[in-house]
C-alpha cells in the first residue's frame, strides 16, 4: 500500500529572503525547531560579515505568508571558501509538502549561479541525499567536533571528482 496525500502537494514559489521576511524567518525558525536557538543563529549570521553572503531563500503559501527558509552562509574548510547550509526550517503546519525541498533547491541553484564550489550540511542522512549530498568523509572533510559519519555531507556544486581535504571552519556564531 502506498501512502498518497489526501490534497495534491502544491508546487512552491521560492524567492530570495527579503529584509521584510526577517520577523517571519524568525517565527518560523523558532517554531519549526520548538527553541530559538536556531533563529537566534540567523539574525547572528546576518550580523557577521564575514559569513553573511545575502544568500536566503523562502517558500511562500498562496496567501503570501512564508513557510519555509534556507540558508548558506560562509564557512572554510580549512582555508578554502564553501558554504554552510543552515538551518532549514519549515512551519509545522506544512512539513512534508515539498516547501523545504524548494527551497534548499532554490538556494543551491543561487550558489551554483555565483560560482560557488561546495556546500555542507549537518543534517538528516535520508534527507539531504536527495539534493546530491554524501559523507563529508569521503572527501576528506570532517568537522572540528564528534558526529555521527553520515550526518556530516558535503554536496560538490560543479561537480568536480574531489575538493581539498580538511576540517570544516564554521563562522562564530554557530559555536563549535
Amino acid at each position: 500500500m502506498t501512502d498518497t496525500p489526501s490534497e495534491p502537494i502544491p508546487s512552491w514559489r521560492t524567492r530570495p529572503e527579503a529584509a521584510g521576511d526577517r520577523a517571519e524567518v524568525h517565527a518560523l525558525t523558532v517554531a519549526a525547531f520548538g527553541r530559538a536557538e536556531e533563529a537566534d543563529l540567523v539574525d547572528a549570521l546576518r550580523g557577521d560579515a564575514g559569513a553573511w553572503l545575502d544568500l536566503a531563500s523562502v517558500a511562500e503559501a498562496p496567501d503570501g505568508s512564508v513557510v519555509a527558509y534556507a540558508l548558506l552562509t560562509r564557512c572554510h574548510v580549512d582555508e578554502a571558501p564553501a558554504l554552510a547550509l543552515a538551518p532549514v526550517a519549515v512551519r509545522p503546519d506544512r512539513q512534508r509538502e515539498g516547501a523545504g525541498a524548494a527551497v534548499v533547491r532554490a538556494v543551491l541553484a543561487e550558489a551554483r549561479a555565483r560560482g560557488e564550489r561546495l556546500v555542507l550540511v549537518l543534517g538528516h542522512p535520508e534527507y539531504y541525499p536527495r539534493f546530491g549530498f554524501a559523507p563529508a568523509s569521503a572527501y576528506g572533510i570532517r568537522p572540528g567536533f564528534e558526529v555521527p559519519d553520515e550526518a556530516m555531507m558535503a554536496l560538490v556544486l560543479d561537480g568536480s571528482p574531489s575538493v581539498a581535504p580538511g576540517t570544516i571552519v564554521y563562522p562564530a556564531a554557530f559555536g563549535v
